[in-house]
């Protein structure tokens, strides 16, 4: 009884075996073999570094995220902008404002060739020039010529120094360069003359600048912003707020043209994750034209969360349309030459992640690289040897001509 079940068995064999001695070895079918083999080994490491690898998707849905920062990453060159020129500000529309940004900003003074000629300094108030240190000193300087301390000229216990014109019942006196400057500013008035102002020839101010006038800058740092729409701007001249109106003071420099030529190293909008674009890096901006140029980028913020299997991480990618005209003061043209950058987040947020097959899946793929492999190479060998068997027949035969 055994052996019939084991005979109706072998009727269900679907690969029925050929005896060796009616099989057929060629060259041809050796060469379709090792090719198959070939095929097969590549579409095999293919098949795995993809299952290794998995897939990136993109998940769109509405950002209800709140009160949220959103931090601003800049590497921006300006070779025809000195340090001491330049003001950075932000601001956005809930009425925050950042004045001469002065926490996470570093500054790299440039010669005309683009070689640093000091170490990098944190950004301190971009306006004057100065490092924290100079200020430090020069600060210092001022109190021990107010007490009459070594190595000043001795001033009297009770001096109070002119504002010209700009004192208040509030502040009467103005014993330094900063006080007159900032006098000058809360009456809404340009300060353009530190050269005849006592307390300016005593400590020195303007020839930091003037020591600067053929240099350029390196700034880059990172600002933290609210998370709704603003701009930040690299401009000349000191800024302030006069009027509810953001105003920034050229009248301190000698010269109506301001070449804004510009490098974007990088900029980007929270933290770097594999595979982001940032489309403004390594952006050139040459400005070759007559008058002084304002360069706006106009930039949708789109929140981003990364989720992979190494880290997650909030983030964002950004889009870009850009405008530049050029403003020539000697005509009457109005504006302010610099670099802006006016963002607006959108409402929709992005969730990247890594998606990995199943090793069923895999193992379906490496099926059906090897069957349809095999099954190829076996038709392309019957192919050959077929035809060669039928060329040689016809040889023999003399049938070719």
């Amino acid at each position: 009884m055994a052996q019939d079940w084991i005979q109706k068995l072998r009727s269900f064999d679907a690969y029925p075996k050929t005896l060796s001695d009616f099989s057929v070895k060629t060259y041809s079918g050796a060469a379709v073999s090792l090719a198959a083999g070939v095929i097969m080994v590549l579409l095999f490491i293919g098949e795995l570094n993809y299952f290794l690898a998995g897939e990136t998707r993109n998940e769109l849905y509405v950002d209800v995220s709140r009160a949220e920062s959103m931090r601003i990453n800049v590497d921006i060159t300006f070779p025809k902008m000195p340090c001491a020129y330049m003001s950075i500000d932000a601001m956005d529309v809930s009425g925050e404002t950042q004045l001469d940004v002065v926490h996470n900003l570093f500054k790299k003074r440039l010669n005309a060739d683009g070689v640093p000629v000091s170490e990098a300094q944190r950004q301190e108030l971009l306006g004057d020039g100065l490092t924290q240190a100079q200020r430090e000193a020069k600060e210092k300087a001022a109190k021990d010529e107010k007490a009459g301390g070594a190595g000043a000229a001795a001033l009297p216990a009770d001096y109070c120094g002119s504002c010209y014109g700009a004192e208040t019942p509030a502040a009467p006196c103005c014993n330094t360069c900063n006080e007159v400057r900032d006098a000058y500013r809360r009456k809404g008035w340009s300060f353009n003359m530190a050269n005849s102002i006592e307390q300016c020839k005593r400590e020195g101010v303007g020839q930091e600048v003037e020591s600067q006038a053929s240099e350029g800058c390196n700034v880059y740092g990172y600002l933290e912003v609210s998370k709704v729409a603003g701009n930040f701007h690299f401009a000349p001249g000191k800024s302030f707020q006069q009027s509810h109106m953001h105003v920034h003071d050229l009248q301190s420099f000698k010269q109506s043209k301001f070449n804004l030529t510009h490098t974007i190293n990088s900029l980007s909008f929270g933290h770097h994750y594999p595979g982001i674009v940032n489309p403004l890096d390594g952006l050139k901006k040459v400005a070759d034209g007559e008058g002084s140029a304002m360069y706006q980028y106009f930039v949708k913020v789109v929140p981003t969360l990364y989720d992979s299997a190494a880290f997650k991480a909030s983030t964002n990618q950004f889009s870009v349309t850009q405008h530049m005209k050029y403003i020539r003061f000697d005509r009457g043209q109005h504006g302010l030459p610099g670099v802006f950058f006016m963002y607006d987040i959108s409402p929709m947020r992005i969730r990247v992640f890594e998606e990995r097959r199943s090793f069923m899946h895999f193992l379906t793929g490496v099926c059906a690289i090897v069957g349809g492999v095999f099954t190829v190479a076996g038709m392309v060998d019957s192919t050959v040897y077929h035809g060669l068997k039928s060329l040689r027949r016809k040889h023999e035969l003399g049938k070719l001509g």
